[in-house]
């Protein structure tokens, strides 16, 4: 009677060795992405936020000053959209070369190999976390105050953006592998994604005859998200949901491919 007790016991032991050793992995592969990222370079820090604050620049010239465009506030209004839109942007764009660049490592060593998937996203997670602190100073040199929902909301939304993010890259790298011209289509997928969000502009902006194309694309409420708590201190539950729905669809899409795909990745990366 105590031999299925011993079994389950032991099972429980290799499943947690499992998990931690693909956690410990993980952080490895993490580490080695942000090293690289930062070697040899002076400035560090400052590049993981240069770029949107280049963007944001540029979109407040020719949107706010040129265009007019009636938004108060339009220079936080402008980084609290792109700020995590960079993290998505960066993460998908890079998406198809993950599996392609860790060629040797996938012919050589038995891993999980989602985890160069996950260890990017992450990568590009963290940078968007040490860009918040930029987002503050900006509301508060446009007096926004932030708040104490941000304690609570960040981390829902982290959440979130991660696996949707994770979902669409696993996707993408997956099936870069086997079609090739992917990559190319993927630069122009982002730019009308990033056209299809309301980043530059607010949804109430869009007729009513687009919203509905608007609002099936599953970033634009997770953008909208972002831009209420950090403006407003708030956010929608029910929009919040919608973005945990979208989050689900695109894991289990992705985790699909993956699953389907794997097996033929040492023959064909």
């Amino acid at each position: 009677m105590q031999a299925p007790s011993i079994s389950a016991a032991q099972e429980t032991i290799t499943r947690d060795v499992y998990w931690e050793h693909l956690w410990d992995l993980v952080v490895i592969l993490t580490q080695k992405e942000m090293k690289s990222r930062y070697k040899n370079s002076a400035l560090g820090y400052v590049w993981s936020v240069a770029n949107p604050l280049l963007f944001a620049v540029i979109y407040y010239i020719v949107f706010g000053q040129i265009m007019k465009v009636p938004i108060d506030n339009y220079a936080a209004f402008l980084i609290a959209g792109l700020m995590p839109w960079q993290w998505l942007a960066n993460s998908v764009i890079a998406a198809p070369h993950v599996f392609l660049a860790n060629a040797t490592l996938i012919k050589k060593v038995r891993f999980p190999r989602h985890v160069l998937v996950v260890s990017y996203v992450l990568n590009e997670g963290i940078h968007f976390m040490l860009s918040i602190p930029v987002i503050g100073g900006v509301l508060l040199a446009n007096g926004i105050r932030p708040s104490w929902s941000w304690l609570f909301g960040i981390p829902i939304l982290l959440v979130a953006q991660f696996l949707i993010v994770y979902g669409i890259a696993i996707t993408l790298a997956s099936l870069n592998l086997f079609f090739r011209d992917l990559e190319r289509l993927t630069a122009l997928f982002i730019t009308v994604l990033f056209f299809l969000t309301p980043i530059t502009y607010s949804s109430a902006m869009a007729p009513d005859s687009y919203r509905t194309v608007l609002f099936a694309n599953p970033v634009a409420p997770l953008i909208a998200s972002w831009r209420e708590l950090f403006l407003h201190g708030q956010f929608s539950w029910l929009v919040i949901g919608s973005c945990y729905l979208s989050a689900l669809g695109t894991l289990l899409a992705g985790t699909f491919v993956y699953w389907r795909m794997s097996p033929k990745f040492a023959e064909v990366v």
